[in-house]
């Protein structure tokens, strides 16, 4: 059996830590064994637990990517333990600890940044490659956008692998438990219902999905509303924006929800307004799988989930004039909605289920093993 350490550095549970619970849910257990380290008291410990993952909880790590002492504490953790690849999660202190014990590693980079002047030219570009590439057997980038943002830094095409992430399909609730939660929500029964599940980040846009709302509203258009659910450093900010603008009858902070799944049933069309980070969204990739079209930026890796007409619709980044738009399309035009909705399951089943992610994963796994 091959034993893989996975290392990730977040206290919370953000999209690394989802992008590996979706693998476990549909990994080869007879063939791989999951480990994890992460910090103490990190939030995703439970989650990997109660799925029977070996969590070994260090001292340090939180929420960085390198430190000297990290790599120390790694080093005697992975000496111990004796695993035969060590995936990182953006952690460099994991894969330079791995790389000091032997082992193979294999590191996945999970978002799209705008890569600095000093990377795209040498010398710093040739650092760059020289140190990724020695401390990684290979890289998994969990889209194109991502992958291009590696190459555009100088790593070779030939090290890297874009395995778009997959999940478990949410299942449909049964009618009268939408309409339960909706008359819980306050929402009318005719009105479009869009939604956002994301953490309330300058880069995840939620400002320019207010605007959108308010440009709604000036154009007489008031029978919608948004969901906006998650926490953030921007929750405080944009609940006073809400209320500045005179938006409270149309965009709802719901705050933390556990019950994400229920609340993607009752949407019409999910929303993603990110400029910044942005890979593979897994929220999206939920809302496919129930058939939820969806209106993204063109930002990262939004394109390569939404055909603009196909499943869903595409904007401008930071254009809230043009998001507004979108939204109203899909509010005056229902049957364009359904045939969206359809496109989605497609898509979906095509490209992003839970089972064709982790095979791809330990596809990786086998080749970094044989040494290709």
């Amino acid at each position: 059996m091959t034993r893989v350490l996975n290392v990730l550095s977040d206290t919370n549970i953000g999209g690394a830590g989802r992008v590996l619970l979706n693998y476990l849910r549909f990994s080869d257990r007879e063939q791989f064994q999951t480990l994890a380290v992460l910090p103490r008291g990190s939030l995703l410990i439970p989650e990997l637990r109660a799925l029977d993952v070996p969590v070994y909880e260090a001292e340090g790590l939180a929420d960085r990517s390198y430190h000297r002492e990290d790599v120390r504490t790694l080093k005697e953790l992975i000496a111990r333990l004796e695993p035969d690849i060590v995936h990182t999660h953006g952690s460099l202190s994991g894969r330079i600890a791995a790389r000091r014990c032997g082992r193979a590693v294999v590191y996945t980079r999970h978002s799209v940044f705008p890569v600095p002047a000093r990377l795209r030219c040498p010398p710093g570009r040739w650092v760059n490659k020289a140190v990724n590439e020695h401390y990684a057997d290979h890289i998994i980038a969990v889209s194109p956008a991502a992958a291009e943002n590696l190459t555009d830094a100088g790593i070779s095409p030939k090290k890297i692998t874009v395995v778009m992430n997959g999940v478990e399909a949410v299942p449909p609730e049964p009618p009268e438990e939408r309409a339960r939660l909706r008359r819980e929500l306050g929402l009318p029964e005719d009105a479009a219902v869009f939604g956002i599940f994301a953490r309330l980040e300058e880069y995840k846009g939620h400002r320019d999905l207010i605007e959108a709302a308010c440009l709604l509203k000036q154009r007489g258009l008031d029978r919608f509303r948004v969901l906006i659910a998650g926490t953030g450093p921007q929750e405080e900010a944009l609940a006073r924006e809400v209320r500045e603008r005179g938006a409270e009858d149309v965009v709802r902070l719901l705050g933390f929800r556990s019950d994400v799944g229920a609340l993607l049933n009752i949407l019409d069309v999910q929303l993603n307004a990110s400029y910044g980070t942005e890979a593979t969204s897994i929220a999206l990739l939920e809302g496919m799988s129930l058939g939820l079209p969806s209106i993204v930026s063109d930002y990262g890796g939004n394109p390569w989930l939404v055909e603009d007409g196909g499943n869903g619709l595409i904007f401008p980044a930071r254009d809230a004039q043009a998001l507004s738009g979108c939204m109203a399309r899909l509010m005056e035009n229902p049957g364009e909605r359904e045939a969206m909705s359809r496109r989605a399951r497609e898509i979906f089943r095509q490209r992003f289920t839970g089972e064709m992610f982790a095979r791809h994963v330990e596809d990786v796994y086998r080749n970094v093993l044989k040494g290709d």
